[in-house]
């Protein structure tokens, strides 16, 4: 099993990482890191660069878990790409984080969000920034 986490660099991505991180330590079980881009990654500010992945890399090695990074950019959604995810490789979860909203911000919430926690086949998490 494998609890699968979509990645952005910024405060929300930070805090998805870091339960996604919790939620793996407790269950023993390996961590899927996912950060897309459709294709525009060279100018894609959601697309983590290297150093961003070198940190986590750094990160995920002293915290003794089993864990797998993957970037792709294939032209699908970040939506998709969590998805399919975490159906390749028999999620038992998923986290991702969520963006404060206003009161209108929170009748429609981010297209990405919104599908993965809508068409998941299993238990989605969303956490925000401190």
């Amino acid at each position: 099993m494998t609890v699968v986490v979509g990645y952005v660099p910024t405060p929300e991505g930070e805090a998805a990482l870091t339960q996604a991180i919790t939620e793996a330590r407790k269950t023993n079980t390996r961590l899927l890191v996912i950060n897309s881009s459709k294709g525009d990654a060279l100018v894609d500010n959601r697309f983590a660069q290297d150093g961003d992945i070198q940190d986590i890399e750094q990160r995920l090695a002293g915290q003794g878990i089993e864990y797998l990074i993957k970037r792709p950019v294939r032209g699908h959604d970040a939506a998709a790409e969590v998805l399919d995810a975490a159906e390749e490789h028999d999620a038992e979860l998923i986290v991702i984080g969520l963006r404060r909203r206003t009161p209108v911000g929170k009748l429609i919430m981010g297209s990405t969000s919104q599908r993965i926690l809508l068409e998941a086949d299993c238990p989605v998490l969303a956490v925000k920034a401190g």
